[in-house]
């Protein structure tokens, strides 16, 4: 009942293709045919020489046989001829004791022998014998002479040609069975060498991206029951200052190490692969109850314990997966969700270990549609830009105004910069968005004649030299003194090239404007770098104001903050103020200025002239108490 349709549909199911395709035998697949027509050619090879070596002999044997039966018939002729001689000279036989020579020449010549001779003995030699007999049928003599076999004779002039021949083909085939063989061992040590560099990877032998892809289509379809697939990616941290500090054979002998650690760490049925310069994934089939995320987390303290490359390294990882079916029923989908994963697992930083939820699908979405959108916007014209005042921490004075981006969109509403200006970076949109910021904020900076203005530099915008052309052409075009912009810069970028930063910021510098580190003690807060690079002002993070009040370190720390900037002749901006209390205890701690809710949130230029007029209307230039709630 099977038949033809059995057999095509057992041929055609999916998971024996993966089967195959994971075991490297392809159900129809061409690549091993170098070597079956290896195989058919030596078998050919064989044979031809068989049928060689057998032709010959059978040749040699009829020819042998052939020559036997006409040597056999020619001397049996020989006799025949010999006797018709005796019998017509029989009376002279019987006469005479001897034979006459001439007789014996004439028969010899007639009968075809050799050495014919006439004995009245019988010879003891092995010479052919013909007894004589006379009259009365008493033997004469004999009659001997030499064997003759012509064909035999031939045959044996022709046997060294012919087991020349013979050992020839013997030779020729044994040559080319073992060239075949040999070129047979070395087509398939390159097909296992082949086979390995399309399933593994070169440095780690671990499964490579492809065929880490081929395991996980395998136990997606294998899964069956209650059982969960697990897919997880790990990426590693830092591994181009890796690279830096160790060179490229360092750090290929640390991503062998951390490649040892994975597989050591992980349950026997698991399955890990590198599929990225610095990432790998781990496929994992168990039971519902299974802890993955355990045995995750175990993987990355594995991962960051030290490792000695030569010198002891250090280097950490983080980690997100996706679990069928769960998460998703496909190789693709289970896939993208574990990279968004790991996307937010990059984003909390080293050692975090993320599981794909739904929320991450939809901040997905969303950076797909800023993606879409922003280009689209800036071109537009459909960006603004807010101002926060700034205030004097003495009276509450306002001295100048911070720009910030703002985006809002016709159908979405506001869309955050926190969710934008990533998406920027990564589209290369950052120099086109920092040209825009600079020159609106200097061109609106004309109606607040006597404040300064506040803009933020990108790291991006940081590290290109043309930023230092921007700000000069566009203070030549807005005629804004220098003085009056600020430029705030932040930690990070000190210390990717301090000598070039150093440089940079003297080169703004020179230009008259002020540069300031923005949010002081949330990076590296290395104080080396205060003392090398020009700078104005700090301004210190929210996250030292939030702890006014809740900690007794919060205000000593500030403190010493601040004092640092009087050693040093910097002013100090205290950010993220929202309460009185952290104001008063700021001002106690010597900060020069502040900006917060407490004071007023960022509005747009006109609603700050209404702010700024009502200021100086009832109190010059001072916030009104409830200029929080006015700008909410």
């Amino acid at each position: 009942m099977d038949g033809e349709g059995g057999s095509q549909r057992r041929d055609s199911d999916p998971k024996r293709v993966l089967l195959a395709l994971a075991s490297r035998q392809p159900v129809a697949s061409d690549a091993a045919a170098p070597a079956k027509r290896l195989r058919k050619a030596s078998g050919l090879v064989a044979l031809l020489a068989a049928l060689g070596i057998g032709a010959t002999v059978l040749a040699g044997a009829v020819a042998y046989q052939v020559a036997r039966d006409s040597d056999a018939h020619f001397l049996s002729d020989q006799r025949e001829s010999l006797r018709a001689a005796v019998v017509e000279f029989r009376a002279l036989f019987g006469q005479a004791d001897e034979v006459d020579p001439r007789f014996i020449r004439m028969v010899e010549r007639s009968a075809g022998l050799k050495a014919l001779k006439f004995e009245t003995e019988a010879p003891a030699d092995g010479r052919e014998v013909q007894p004589v007999l006379d009259e009365r049928g008493r033997i004469a003599g004999f009659f001997t002479w030499e064997e003759t076999r012509p064909m035999a004779a031939a045959l044996g002039r022709l046997l060294p040609f012919i087991v020349a021949v013979a050992l020839l083909l013997i030779v020729f085939a044994a040559f080319s069975l073992r060239q075949l063989n040999r070129a047979r061992r070395e087509l398939a040590a390159s097909e296992e060498l082949v086979r390995r560099a399309a399933d593994e990877d070169k440095i780690t032998s671990l499964p490579n991206h492809a065929k880490t892809l081929e395991l996980l289509d395998l136990a997606l379809a294998e899964r069956d029951g209650d059982n969960v697939t697990s897919f997880a990616l790990i990426e590693l941290d830092g591994m181009a200052d890796v690279t830096a500090h160790l060179g490229v054979l360092g750090a290929d002998e640390l991503i062998v190490a951390v490649g040892r650690r994975i597989k050591e760490t992980l349950p026997p049925q698991a399955i890990c692969g590198r599929i990225a310069a610095d990432e790998f994934a781990v496929t994992l089939s168990a039971g519902p109850d299974f802890g993955i995320e355990t045995v995750l987390r175990g993987t990355l303290e594995a991962i960051a314990r030290p490792h000695w490359i030569d010198k002891v390294v250090r280097v950490s990882a983080h980690a997100g997966f996706a679990q069928a079916p769960r998460d998703a029923q496909t190789r693709g989908e289970l896939t993208r969700k574990a990279e968004l994963a790991l996307r937010e697992a990059a984003r909390k930083g080293p050692g975090s270990l993320v599981r794909f939820e739904a929320a991450l699908e939809a901040a997905s979405t969303d950076q797909k549609f800023i993606h879409r959108e922003l280009p689209r916007a800036l071109s537009a014209g459909d960006l603004e830009l807010h101002y926060q005042p700034i205030v004097a921490a003495n009276g509450g004075r306002v001295v100048g105004l911070e720009a910030l981006l703002r985006w809002t969109h016709a159908t979405r509403g506001p869309i955050a910069p926190a969710a934008f200006i990533p998406v920027a970076e990564q589209m290369g949109l950052m120099d086109a968005l920092g040209a825009f910021v600079l020159r609106r904020a200097l061109a609106e900076a004309k109606r607040w004649s006597d404040l300064y203005i506040a803009v933020n530099l990108s790291p991006l915008q940081v590290r290109d030299a043309s930023i230092v052309d921007l700000v000069r052409a566009t203070l030549a075009e807005s005629a804004v003194p220098p003085s009056r912009l600020m430029l705030e810069i932040t930690e990070g970028v000190l210390i990717d090239n301090p000598e070039e930063m150093i440089e940079r910021i003297e080169d703004l510098h020179a230009l008259g404007v002020r540069i300031a580190l923005d949010d002081f003690g949330s990076g590296y807060s290395n104080l080396g770098y205060l003392q090398r690079f020009p700078l104005d002002k700090l301004k210190i993070d929210k996250s030292f104001v939030d702890a006014l009040g809740r900690s007794a370190n919060g205000g000593v720390i500030i403190q010493a903050i601040v004092a640092l900037a009087r050693a040093l002749g910097l002013t100090v901006t205290v950010e993220g103020v929202e309460t009185e209390q952290q104001r008063v205890l700021l001002r106690l701690a010597g900060c020069d200025e502040m900006q917060g809710f407490l004071f007023a949130r960022p509005a747009p230029a006109k609603t700050i002239d209404r702010l700024l007029a009502q200021a100086r209307g009832d109190t010059g230039k001072t916030l009104p108490a409830a200029a929080g709630a006015l700008t909410a």
